[in-house]
């Protein structure tokens, strides 16, 4: 658990509290019975867990993710399961006023009977519940948790809501899924989505225990930083959420320690009886200096060790120990000069930051097999890849507590969405009530966490409306649109106003922020580029072409399928499998068209293979896809990141960019960079270059090519750019150009050189436009450099000159991490180095090869050995594919 926003074990852990009159509890987690409903499956399954892992653990099934089997094992989640187990109390029931069976986490829909008594329901997968088991407990107890189909209930949930319907009632056909997603409070790509399966679970998905207590208990405890302009002074607002159980107000004292910022405060309380809360306000000591929390790139995640102790009139003392962190955020929209409507950009610590990212999605279909280890991998691949935000997107689930802490401890910013996706949802009073108990359990659980920046109500539900995505009749729109306001606004909004007022919400995404609430919170047009954030995407055009792309205030989704490595697709098919036509490529491309759009796109700028050998040409195809997305995602990126200081024509001040996605569910073509697993794709390496804190981007525009300087160093540069143009055919340049007392101004993009192309190829003699390269990077002070950036005067499939290199690599061991020394005989467009199913990542990949020799260093994640990456390494480079 271990986050400062929840810590309810951290009272006093151990039997021996009772001693101290502290509360006692016991986990459940571990070993239960599971059995299907009519009792013809009976086995043991682990709790935390679910129905497919347990089965899976016990060689029931194979890997649901192996070929076909998400389809094959619909049986499953079409069945009513049964968890159940004896337990022990291990302490004395008479002594204890309240005893209550806690479940962190329940997917979704369930009955609750201990003893055979129902001692509660639950139908919502992202609350908390606490059932009071004080008058049934015994010494030795039987608790069953009986589910029913989330299928089935969804289904019937949909046929009871009779006065109208809510749109969509089930997702497209290639995405093979279930229907009626929205009406229940589940994980709504559980049913399936565009780039993952359909597993809809069951099981007991967070922990769960009993909790013996008098007088009172801690539930949530949360700390909220806030700088008074006033006093020029930080100040941490304490909130401690209690049951108490006895019938007077009990009233004692708090007292809070921050040793290194001698900040040491004692206030007297009261706890009110029932749901008692204590807000505290601490003032911290004017001449400690505070440290602030700052996104990665931007400075030092600091946080404060913090003490909290509660001693009460009646009852025990509780000791809480957490992190205390200090940071300001401000959602800036106000009015751009020379520029009609508002700007969108995040102030953090007062200092505008432009956020470099992606979204996240769930890392597997099963959360019980999301370790630590699992979101360290994938978090810490999205720092290293320069970026410091990631959108947590509103169809998958609340992350679990250790997911924050990461972003927390490695400076990513999340923008959290409530999970609500790509649908209209129902509004009853029993829909309504769990919503609210989900919300406030999230905001209560999460707010304490710096790396959280923005609530947003829901993902693309303003513009499934405005643009009538379900095809509504005009006169019924405004019921929806009454659903809308009634559940985001109303509801979801209130509360996290009530809750939390240390960080902006929107209700949206994409939205035009104040625009779209003095609309009545559905705007005309939620894309419209003055306003907000956007989302974009185009599969038909040609993505090497700048001007498609919206010169948008915020790009908070854009980008473009590929497969993942044959490494990673050869884990779940089998050889027949292993073609970009096969039943199995069509059977995992969950996006209409999706494998076409690829080809298409790849077919703008390169040759697509023709070769006679299948598993060679699926390869060669992987790969193209591959190159395709991270040319693509990095033109658009660029354009965004190039944006940011300037306004045209009215448009522009882009301050975000996160491409759509980050992370994958399985094995499947997707607009992932990080393949199921963590490899990165040529996309990730390609991210950590065009998303680094200094970069030279070119483009062209009516015959001139443009470089702009961008940065987001936090002074101005003076720096030296260099050109340097290569034939296709030749290692040496032809010619090379180094402008000195270029300066970049701080955190900005600014034009930095300017050439019409027929200036460059008459410059560099024996250049056409399709025989030269154009490289280009700047250089500065005290090692500054940026990535060495590419700029193609023509399609690779016209170059003329590129021949088939000679690649080889030799490797050896360095400390933890291996040194490849690659060269080549010719220049190398995209150079992929890959070492199948070996855990680890290189310091580039996909690069361009103008060198004769180039060192790459590759970290591994598992040990390995030089013998090992030797016998595993494949290098391809464009000529390769024919």
């Amino acid at each position: 658990m271990g986050s400062a926003a929840l810590l309810v074990l951290a009272v006093l852990a151990v039997p021996r509290a009772a001693a101290a009159g502290g509360p006692e509890w016991r986990s459940l987690r571990g070993s239960w019975r599971l059995r299907s409903g009519n009792g013809s499956v009976s086995l043991r399954a682990e709790v935390p867990g679910c129905v497919h892992t347990a089965l899976l653990r016990r060689g029931l099934i194979q890997d649901p993710y192996y070929r076909f089997n998400d389809v094959m094992y619909r049986w499953i989640s079409l069945d009513n399961w049964t968890y159940s187990r004896t337990f022990k109390t291990p302490f004395d029931i008479r002594k204890w006023q309240k005893v209550n069976l806690v479940f962190e986490g329940v997917d979704t829909v369930a009955q609750i009977l201990l003893n055979n008594v129902t001692v509660g329901r639950t139908d919502n997968m992202f609350n908390r519940y606490s059932f009071d088991i004080t008058s049934v407990i015994k010494e030795v107890n039987f608790v069953e948790v009986r589910f029913l189909s989330a299928i089935s209930y969804a289904a019937e949930q949909s046929r009871c809501h009779k006065a109208y319907s809510i749109p969509p009632a089930c997702p497209p056909p290639e995405q093979k899924g279930e229907c009626h997603v929205n009406f229940i409070r589940k994980e709504q790509c559980s049913f399936s989505w565009d780039w993952g399966p359909s597993f809809p679970t069951q099981g007991i998905w967070k922990d769960v225990r009993i909790e013996a207590y008098n007088h009172y208990h801690l539930i949530y405890f949360s700390l909220t930083p806030f700088f008074v302009k006033s006093t020029q002074q930080w100040c941490l607002e304490i909130e401690s959420v209690f049951e108490v159980v006895s019938s007077k107000p009990i009233p004692g004292r708090v007292m809070v320690n921050i040793p290194k910022l001698q900040t040491q405060q004692t206030f007297t309380v009261k706890l009110q009886p029932g749901e008692g809360s204590i807000v505290l306000l601490v003032n911290i000591n004017k001449t400690s200096v505070v440290e602030a929390w700052w996104p990665n790139g931007h400075g030092k995640q600091t946080g404060y060790n913090m003490k909290t102790t509660f001693i009460m009139e009646a009852g025990y003392q509780i000791e809480k120990f957490s992190k205390a962190y200090f940071r300001t955020v401000e959602l800036v929209q106000e009015p751009i000069p020379g520029s009609p409507g508002l700007s969108f950009y995040f102030r953090i610590n007062g200092r505008p930051i432009f956020l470099k990212g992606s979204n996240w999605i769930p890392a597997d279909s099963f959360q019980d097999r999301v370790t630590y280890d699992t979101l360290r991998l994938l978090l810490k691949s999205a720092a290293d890849a320069n970026m410091n935000a990631l959108r947590v997107w509103g169809g998958g689930v609340y992350e679990q507590d250790e997911f924050y802490d990461i972003c927390d401890e490695i400076g990513i910013m999340i923008w959290q969405d409530f999970m609500f996706a790509c649908a209209l949802y129902p509004t009853d009073q029993n829909y309504l009530a769990s919503v609210r108990a989900e919300v406030l359990h999230q905001v209560r659980r999460l707010k304490s966490h710096p790396s959280i920046i923005l609530w947003s109500g829901n993902n693309e539900n303003e513009a499934a409306i405005s643009s009538n995505w379900f095809s509504i009749p005009r006169a019924e729109r405004e019921r929806y649109i009454r659903d809308y306001l009634m559940l985001y606004v109303k509801n979801i909004r209130e509360i996290v106003l009530n809750e939390d007022r240390s960080r902006p919400f929107i209700a949206s995404s994409p939205t035009n922020g104040l625009e779209s609430v003095k609309e009545g919170w559905v705007s005309q047009n939620p894309y419209d580029t003055h306003y907000g954030d956007t989302h974009f995407y185009d599969y038909t055009n040609d993505c090497w072409n700048w001007t498609m792309y919206p010169k948008t205030r915020f790009a908070s989704e854009y980008g473009f399928q590929s497969w993942p490595s044959f490494s990673t697709i050869e884990k779940v098919s089998s050889a027949e499998d292993r073609s970009y036509v096969s039943n199995f490529s069509l059977h995992r491309q969950h996006h209409d068209s999706g494998n076409v759009q690829m080809l298409q796109e790849v077919g703008y700028h390169f040759k697509l293979p023709q070769g006679t050998d299948p598993v060679k040409r699926f390869k060669d195809t992987i790969y193209l896809t591959q190159v395709m997305q991270a040319q693509c995602t990095k033109t658009e990126t660029e354009f965004y990141r190039a944006s940011q200081s300037e306004i045209i024509r009215g448009e522009g001040h882009t301050m975000g960019a996160l491409y759509w996605q980050l992370n994958d569910i399985w094995q499947a073509p997707s607009w992932a960079s990080l393949e199921y697993g963590g490899k990165w794709k040529l996309l990730h390496y390609f991210a950590q270059n065009f998303f680094a804190p200094l970069l030279p981007v070119a483009y062209e525009d009516q015959g001139v090519l443009y470089i702009y300087g961008v940065s987001d160093l936090h002074g101005d540069q003076k720096l030296t750019l260099r050109v340097v143009v290569h034939t296709w055919g030749s290692l040496e340049p032809v010619c090379t150009l180094a402008k000195e007392g270029v300066i970049v101004k701080a955190q900005s993009a600014v034009p930095i050189y300017k050439e019409s192309i027929s200036d460059v190829l008459e410059r560099c003699r024996n250049c056409t436009r399709k025989s030269c390269v154009i490289t280009f990077c700047l250089v500065g002070e005290d090692g500054l450099q940026s990535p060495t950036n590419h700029f193609f005067l023509s399609s690779l499939k016209d170059a003329v000159g590129l021949e088939k290199t000679q690649l080889s690599a030799s490797v050896s061991k360095q400390d933890d991490t291996y040194i490849f020394v690659l060269q080549t005989t010719a220049v190398a467009p995209f150079v992929s180095m890959d070492v199948g199913s070996i855990k680890g990542r290189f310091s580039d990949n996909g690069f361009l090869m103008t060198e004769k020799k180039k060192v790459v260093v590759f970290y591994p994640w598992e040990p390995t050995s030089v013998e090992e990456l030797e016998n595993s390494l494949t290098l391809t480079s464009l000529l390769d594919v024919v």
